[in-house]
């Protein structure tokens, strides 16, 4: 062997030494390579598909046993990412929302014609099945005991009424429920007030009922999409009871 030949192997050697060092040491020291973080946010997008599913499905009050099984990870693997049920709920919630949001304020600004307008957001977010998932809480509605109680007091900035006397209004409610479910942020009051604009253009184009509020929309929005199994059956459902709820909310002189 000459010189040159010992020293191109003796580099080479140090090479491959120097490699198993250094991912022996990664190894050893917990940290996560390029791979295991690719795998980490593959989970977490696994995880927050399953949770849109079985929340749209089942509701908020479903385990997150349910919610692993469907994403296929362990119920270890979401309480890591989510240490509790109540972040999970609210990250859904949260990025739900603000989709309804966006739809909205893009009917708001593509369509000139209120009922067109109003129809268009009705009809893009029960397709999108994001109505399912807006908290709890947005759509709570007062009763009239609650009406009567509350004429008393100062109106909030994101309640519509149409001015009929014991009309089911809309109300963003802070704190928690008696069933400890999570308070709306921010983003609930985006939506009311968008959706508002919606629903006081087509009041006063005369398109809309007089006593049609921002609450009864959404609760359209909320139950217009029903969680069938079969994807061809539930949009057919949802288009024909959207179409029903539609003529309901027309002014029967528009």
């Amino acid at each position: 062997m000459n010189i040159s030949d010992f020293h191109g192997s003796a580099a080479a050697l140090q090479s491959e030494t120097n490699s198993r060092v250094l991912t022996g040491g990664a190894a050893a020291s917990g940290v996560r390579s390029t791979p295991l973080r690719v795998d980490a946010q593959r989970n977490l997008e696994h995880v927050l598909r399953a949770a849109r599913e079985v929340f749209g499905e089942l509701g908020y009050g479903a385990p997150m046993e349910d919610v692993a099984r469907r994403a296929r990870v362990g119920v270890g693997t979401v309480y890591r990412r989510f240490p509790s049920k109540d972040v999970l709920v609210r990250r859904i919630a949260e990025e739900e929302t603000a989709r309804l949001t966006e739809q909205a304020r893009t009917a708001l600004g593509q369509e000139e014609e209120p009922w067109q307008a109003l129809s268009r957001f009705l009809r893009t977010s029960v397709a999108s099945g994001a109505g399912r998932l807006l908290p709890p809480q947005v759509l709570r509605v007062r009763s009239a005991e609650e009406e009567a109680e509350e004429a008393l007091e100062a109106r909030v900035p994101h309640q519509r009424q149409a001015g009929a006397a014991g009309t089911p209004e809309l109300r963003v409610v802070g704190g928690r429920t008696a069933d400890d479910e999570p308070s709306p942020d921010a983003g609930a009051g985006a939506l009311l007030e968008v959706v508002g604009r919606l629903v006081d253009r087509a009041r006063e184009a005369g398109e809309l009922r007089a006593d049609v509020t921002v609450a009864d929309v959404l609760l359209v929005i909320a139950t217009a999409a029903p969680a069938l199994p079969d994807a061809a059956q539930q949009a057919a459902a949802s288009a024909r009871l959207l179409d029903i709820l539609l003529e309901g909310l027309r002014s029967r002189t528009a």
